[in-house]
């Protein structure tokens, strides 16, 4: 069987139309509730490294007029650059600043944000935003976020993050509105951080 064919046979949604409205609709409520763990239900198979929650995104949000930046872990494997290309028609590019979405295989190795499109004052909505896979939503330095979507402040834990996370998402805050988004996804589950928001480690 070829490539071609094997990535026919599944790896999509079993109901395109209706699976992309629920992921997508879950991606908004989570980029309005900053910090609130959402479950994305639709499963699907993909290759490895790529968890299901990051296919699912990009399923319901890649199309050809999206151009996708994967880290050097993902563009390491052939068959995820397959699976993307079949399944989304997004074209890959190697200039992050040209991404609408890029594709973070572990949080840990976050690149600088100013490597991607920050938008401009005119046109904030031309950034890149950012899936960023995790270990955890439950373990980790415990981080306070405030801002909007946010009533008085919460709180997440986030495997697998840099150590100056919170500072480089405070840079990011004081762009605004140009900045990135983050979706951070760990298996099928969900966190959005919008570049509104503003994150802190608690202090003990």
């Amino acid at each position: 069987m070829t490539l071609h064919a094997s990535l026919g046979s599944g790896g999509g949604f079993a109901d395109p139309v209706q699976s992309s409205q629920s992921v997508f609709r879950g991606v908004m409520d989570a980029l309005a509730r900053p910090g609130s763990v959402h479950t994305i239900a639709e499963p699907v198979h993909t290759p490895s490294p790529m968890m299901s929650g990051t296919a699912a995104i990009a399923l319901a949000l890649f199309d050809h007029d999206t151009p996708i930046w994967m880290d050097d872990r993902f563009s390491a494997e052939l068959e995820i650059d397959a699976w993307l290309r079949f399944h989304t028609g997004a074209p890959l590019t190697r200039d992050a600043s040209y991404a609408s979405f890029a594709l973070i295989h572990g949080g840990v190795t976050l690149p600088d944000f100013e490597t991607f499109a920050l938008g401009t004052p005119e046109y904030p909505d031309r950034s890149t935003t950012l899936v960023v896979q995790v270990d955890s939503l439950t373990e980790g330095p415990e981080l306070v976020l405030n801002g909007p979507g946010i009533r008085g402040s919460a709180t997440l834990r986030a495997g697998a993050l840099p150590s100056g996370f919170p500072g480089r998402m405070r840079a990011n805050r004081a762009l605004f509105p140009r900045g990135v988004d983050l979706l951070l996804v760990c298996g099928s589950e969900l966190v959005a951080m919008p570049r509104s928001t503003i994150v802190a480690v608690k202090e003990v």
